[in-house]
């Protein structure tokens, strides 16, 4: 199966780094990435330790509903280019463990998909949540359920 993996869209991340506000009604703080292990939601790279990020909650649905979670993420401040890809970014084999879950084209989680995986196994888990015919995307995230990224059949 191909997959379609995506970074935030431009337009939502120009709107943060221009200080719009976040899923808590709140500006983006701005921090400098420490431990080299901040993830930037945009281009799903690794943020370079020291530089400027964005820290905000973000909510990856269209709209407020039950299963709507939100949650902190990080942006890079600068310019970056947004990821697209057939595969996941290759760091995300060191999330250990990471959080997967299939979502209904009403954007509510199907509960039989959530899985704990090593980061290694996560290619393999999205797949096998996208055979579900009733899964229209799933989410990739950390093991502090952090959103990392939607993945969507190609």
């Amino acid at each position: 199966m191909k997959l379609k993996v995506e970074g935030i869209a431009q337009e939502e991340v120009l709107r943060f780094r221009h200080r719009g506000l976040d899923a808590n009604g709140q500006s983006p703080l701005i921090r400098r990435s420490e431990g080299g292990r901040n993830p930037c939601r945009h281009c799903l790279g690794l943020i370079a330790e020291g530089s400027e990020m964005l820290v905000l909650c973000y909510r990856p649905f269209a709209s407020i509903q039950p299963y709507a979670e939100s949650g902190p993420i990080f942006l890079h401040a600068a310019s970056c280019d947004r990821y697209a890809s057939d595969r996941l970014p290759d760091w995300f084999a060191s999330l250990d463990p990471a959080l997967v879950r299939g979502y209904g084209a009403d954007d509510w989680i199907c509960y039989e998909t959530a899985r704990v995986v090593r980061g290694a196994e996560l290619t393999a888990a999205c797949e096998s949540i996208l055979d579900n015919p009733e899964v229209a995307y799933v989410h990739v995230r950390s093991k502090y359920n952090c959103f990392q990224c939607r993945v969507d059949r190609a």
